[in-house]
């Protein structure tokens, strides 16, 4: 029968009943009539338990009650799908419907097409149409609300991977790569199935073998809205270095289809992506592949194949380390130009086991010979082996390790070998024997092993770096003390290289070889090899944080009284008002790192211990090291220049603090011929061993430097130079800066003329805004816009 016909039907009912006793003065019965089979299964959250009235032919026992009906919950919610009730409408009734409405009709589950005739409300014969429906009622639902504590500034995919956590089974989903025994593994990774190739992923590496090669892949994801702008620029300048070729050349970037690709262009492609991937493929025996190129492009071509989609890609083959790598940037966008999501699982093991599988194709799968001959090396190794994961893998849930599971056919090959290195872990002080037969690995192993490991290619480094020369080695730690590294660069390169992270190698005075890994800040390109640096650790406490504890009163510190206090300290070629306004702005920054408050105008609410919060603030800042150049010259040039250098510093403080090894030995012979010229010059002279110097060295050398370099830029650009005194204010548009043997300067053009005042890094970022600053002691502090206000320190 039609749902059309069954309407009919109820139409037909309702009229024949429409003359019904009505119950109550002017009060109408809320009939409805309930389909047979909705009456059966006592359709809940509908009216068939409420009706009232006649019964259609074949329909079951009408209820007369007027409670909720029997299957909905407290809520009066329907609890389970029905299907179609036509005495609201032709509709089946959702799983998640709407409350009932007691006393009024219920409606269709929602998201359903609405009846398409309706039955009518029974009337009294001779009275007009009334209703209590009461439709136009406006009801306000307040929605749950929001979450705005923890949690709340979570981005979407961070709330996916919680929520997909959540729905994992009752066990962890996070993997442990450092766990041990069988429980290392515990699920999926939250969001591992996210994005492209997690299919792919779960096949990728069936063909594996122990025979099969062996690939390292390391990976980073770069999200360029957080990423300095400079960021991508700065990795591609690094892969396509000088010295990297197979021969020494510089390195060659190349894509899919060219050899020869163009990195500006990729990087302009990549200026409006959200995100960008960085790998590094490192095969086990890359010295075998004979084109290394061939293979990259071969597996980037698997990888599409895994992905379902083309990739943007460029790469640069590195020939500069012990084994062969490749550095592949792949651009954020697929081939479609939306945001490319590549799933956890293909990055973390997808990926390598494609390398793998190519690399056995290409090399065919290691000899038994091979194998024992690499294991054998590993016996020894002071870093995290293959040797140490299987002892991982076999330890109990105690981290014990029982030497006779050594003898199941699995590892019955391995066991010598086994054997061997817990007994070099024992030297090493990460294993002991519990008893015959069981030992114990140290939980910290791991770790102990890759720092280990870090150390021993720190040692290679700087070994190369100083080309045999006897020195003593030293890894510079910047919590260790306070002291100051003074050297030369010796060499420089990223420890590492998917985070562009540098590393300078100093020849110091001290007659060792240091090594110092810099910020992710810090440009390797501001360090030249040969320049004289100077590199510090912890940083110190600041006069001016001592100075504003000192002055404080109650834990209140007043620019009033600071001024008063320096107004009464006459110091010559000092301004009392700069004096007070250095201190401020140290108090801004340190009121944005939320250590002091500002109160009102002039008053500051300081903590008891300011100095020590404050030198904690710069050292996190600093990121542990600050390093300082003395001089980009090297100082065989320096010996002949005309400039302040750091060779006349030397000259002016004797020569204090140079050993008589390595670099500072040759700085002594060095000095012997700055010397020299600067009789030559007129501004020394000898007199037996002595030398006496002029006065004012440094400031006559700077002079006749800058004159002489301004005479250049005036015939440049057809300005006038004007030459800055000490106090003066100088103010211009700041167009370049100009690197000399006396420090680097920066340009300022006022419209008429220009002026050379020294450079400071903070103001490299307004290159062509006008500049305003007081030249004090050469050096500069810098004012915002073209009249007094915030400063720059």
């Amino acid at each position: 029968m039609s749902s059309r016909v069954q309407c009919e039907r109820i139409r037909a009912a309702l009229r024949a009943a429409s003359g019904a006793a009505v119950p109550r003065a002017g009060v109408l019965p809320r009939t409805r009539l309930a389909c047979g089979h909705c009456r059966v299964r006592r359709c809940a959250g509908c009216w068939c338990s409420l009706a009232t009235g006649p019964q259609l032919p074949g329909s079951r026992t009408w209820g007369t009650g007027g409670g909720k009906c029997g299957r909905q919950d407290k809520r009066g919610r329907h609890l389970s799908a029905r299907k179609a009730c036509l005495h609201v409408g032709v509709a089946r009734h959702g799983a998640a419907s709407p409350p009932c409405r007691l006393g009024r009709e219920a409606r269709a589950g929602t998201g359903m097409s609405a009846c398409f005739a309706r039955p009518d409300t029974p009337q009294p014969s001779g009275s007009a149409a009334m209703s209590n429906r009461r439709d136009e009622d406006f009801r306000i639902r307040p929605s749950a609300p929001k979450n705005r504590g923890k949690g709340q500034g979570q981005s979407f995919v961070s709330k996916v991977l919680k929520q997909a956590g959540k729905a994992s089974s009752g066990k962890s989903s996070v993997r442990r790569p450092g766990g041990t025994g069988k429980g290392a593994d515990t699920g999926q990774r939250p969001g591992s199935r996210l994005g492209r190739g997690h299919t792919a992923a779960r096949f990728a590496g069936a063909k594996l073998t122990p025979m099969s090669r062996r690939v390292t892949i390391k990976t980073l994801l770069v999200n360029q809205r957080q990423a300095s702008p400079q960021s991508l620029a700065k990795h591609l300048r690094y892969i396509e270095r000088d010295g990297v070729g197979r021969d020494g050349e510089p390195g060659q970037a190349y894509g899919p289809q060219t050899d020869a690709a163009d990195l500006d262009a990729f990087k302009e492609r990549c200026a409006d992506d959200r995100h960008h991937f960085r790998f590094i493929l490192s095969p086990e025996d890359g010295a075998e592949l004979e084109d290394l190129r061939t293979y990259t492009r071969h597996l980037m071509g698997r990888m599409e194949a895994d992905l379902g989609t083309g990739l943007d890609w460029v790469a640069v083959n590195h020939w500069n380390t012990d084994n062969p790598h490749t550095h592949i940037v792949v651009r954020g966008r697929d081939d479609t130009g939306k945001d490319l999501i590549i799933a956890g699982d293909y990055i973390a093991d997808g990926f390598r086991h494609r390398a793998a599988e190519l690399a056995t194709e290409w090399l065919g799968p290691r000899t038994e010979l091979e194998i024992q001959q690499t294991l054998q090396r590993e016996v020894k190794q002071e870093r995290w082996t293959s040797l140490d994961r299987t002892l991982q893998r076999e330890a109990g849930d105690d981290g014990r390790v029982q030497i006779e599971r050594f003898n199941e056919p699995r590892l019955q090959r391995q066991r010598l070998l086994l054997v061997g290195r817990l007994q070099r872990l024992q030297r090493l002080g990460l294993a002991d024997e519990m008893q015959p037969g069981t030992w114990a690995v140290h939980a910290d192993a791991g770790k102990t092993l890759r720092t280990l490991g870090e150390r021993g290619d720190i040692i290679r480094t700087m070994q190369r770096a100083m080309r045999g020369e006897p020195r003593e080695l030293a890894v510079f730690e910047p919590g260790d003390d306070g002291r100051t590294i003074l050297g030369r660069v010796a060499a420089k390169g990223l420890a590492d290289e998917l985070r562009d992270r540098g590393y300078l190698v100093i020849d110091g005075v001290d007659g060792k070889a240091h090594y110092v890994a810099l910020n992710a800040r810090d440009e390797l390109a501001n360090y030249p090899t040969g320049a004289v640096v100077a590199v510090k650790g912890s940083a110190d406490v600041r006069a001016a944080d001592k100075n504003i504890a000192a002055l404080a009163s109650g834990g209140l510190y007043r620019t009033d009284h600071h001024l008063a206090v320096a107004q009464g300290q006459t110091v010559p070629g000092r301004d009392p008002q700069e004096v007070v306004a250095v201190h401020v702005r140290r108090l801004e920054a340190l009121r944005r790192a939320g250590i002091v408050e500002r109160v009102a105008e002039g008053l500051w609410k300081v903590p008891d211990d300011l100095a020590e919060q404050g030198r904690r603030y710069d050292a996190q800042r600093l990121g542990g090291v600050a390093v300082e150049l003395k001089s980009h010259l090297p100082i065989e040039r320096q010996a002949r220049v005309i400039g302040a250098t750091w060779l006349d510093q030397q000259l002016i403080g004797g020569g204090s603090g140079l050993g008589d090894l390595g670099f500072g030995s040759e700085a002594k012979q060095a000095m012997q011929q700055r010397a020299d010229f600067l009789a030559e010059q007129g501004l020394a002279v000898r007199r037996g061993q002595r030398v006496i110097l002029a006065r004012n060295l440094l400031g006559t050398l700077r002079n006749r430097e800058l004159a002489q370099v301004a005479k250049d830029i005036a015939a440049e650009t057809g300005l006038e130079h004007r030459p800055v005194s000490d106090g003066q204010r100088v103010a211009g548009i700041y167009r370049r800066s100009v690197m000399l043997a006396s420090g680097r300067y920066a340009m300022l053009d006022d419209g008429m003329g220009f002026s050379l005042v020294p450079w400071k890094p903070v103001i490299e970022q307004r290159m062509g805004q006008q500049l305003a600053g007081t030249v004090r002691g050469g050096a500069v502090s810098w004012e915002i816009g073209r009249h007094r206000g915030p400063t720059i320190s």
